[in-house]
């Protein structure tokens, strides 16, 4: 590899990690920040239907108007491919009306700058190779990654919100067989748990608040509940919204639906967590057999081993 195409290709990657040492700094700092407000007794209120908007600077315009125009290109014809990548996003935690073209936009955009980062850093080194199609290939695939690379980051945005609301509704769920046992309504209960809740999961608060916007809309409580389902997409929360409805149709006790659902969830929870336990076991297998148990075999065995091969030799 010639040494100008390693310096450059070193020089990106620390500016890259540079970047986002800065970010994740700025972020810790911020989360810092929030935490100790916390811990002095402040209390972080968020107003129902705002959104914070940071302060954006002319090249964040820029790039959002070309992911837009970009975006608009390759926007499909059928609105129900548009409505599925809506709902992703919303279940990723973006809402925003323009979320959908940007991310249809980041996929033309980073497509292109893959393919021109390989033309400038992969030109020299490819240039050795005796295939006469290496070049073009490696260059489509790269394309292809920078085109697919949108889907993966929201595919894993997903998975880490989920895993979020997951960790803060057992809370939730206590915090409102509280509120209901201590004489609230269910519709007073799950605004009184989203603004509590909101200070340790802000995902999971997040729903509720929207939840509570929507009840205060004059939409009816099944049809808001069934809004929560679609937007987390969680079977948790769909067993949850199932026996509040049918406990909202038959008149029955909500305290104790939601006391025996949270008890039924916590075996559910032990159980799983059992499961991966006895799991343990068996994954562990691989390592063990494909790094440990010849590291041992080379120093149980190799001296011996040596120690033949020179008798061997002597004769």
């Amino acid at each position: 590899m010639e040494p100008l195409l390693l310096i450059s290709m070193l020089v990106f990657v620390m500016l890259l990690l540079l970047g986002w040492g800065m970010y994740s700094f700025y972020q810790s700092k911020q989360r810092k920040s929030e935490w100790g407000a916390r811990v002095k007794g402040e209390s972080i209120r968020v107003s129902p239907g705002k959104t914070l908007e940071k302060k954006s600077s002319t090249l964040r315009h820029s790039l959002e108007y070309l992911l837009e125009r970009l975006g608009q290109v390759s926007k499909p014809k059928d609105q129900a491919q548009v409505s599925r990548i809506r709902d992703k996003l919303v279940t990723a935690g973006y809402r925003n009306s323009r979320a959908p073209i940007l991310f249809l936009g980041s996929r033309i955009f980073l497509a292109i700058l893959f393919g021109v980062s390989f033309l400038v850093f992969g030109t020299e080194a490819t240039r050795d190779m005796s295939s006469p199609y290496a070049f073009p290939g490696i260059l489509v695939l790269c394309m292809i990654g920078g085109f697919y690379a949108p889907q993966l980051w929201l595919s894993s945005s997903i998975n880490k919100r989920k895993e979020r609301l997951v960790d803060g509704f057992p809370d939730a769920l206590d915090l409102m067989v509280v509120c209901v046992e201590a004489g609230l309504g269910l519709d007073q209960a799950m605004n009184r748990v989203g603004q509590e809740i909101i200070m340790g999961h802000k995902d999971l608060g997040d729903e509720f608040s929207l939840l509570n916007l929507e009840l205060r809309a004059g939409l009816s409580r099944e049809q808001a509940l069934r809004n929560l389902v679609q937007r987390t997409d969680l079977a948790d929360i769909r067993s949850l919204v199932a026996l509040l409805i049918q406990t909202d149709r038959f008149g029955t006790s909500i305290g104790q639906a939601l006391r025996v659902h949270s008890d039924s969830m916590r075996m559910n929870r032990r159980m799983k967590a059992e499961e991966k336990a006895a799991q343990l076991a068996v994954k562990l297998m691989i390592p063990l057999i494909l790094f440990i148990f010849p590291s041992l075999m080379v120093v149980i065995a190799g001296p011996g081993a040596i120690r033949l091969m020179n008798n061997f030799a002597d004769f």
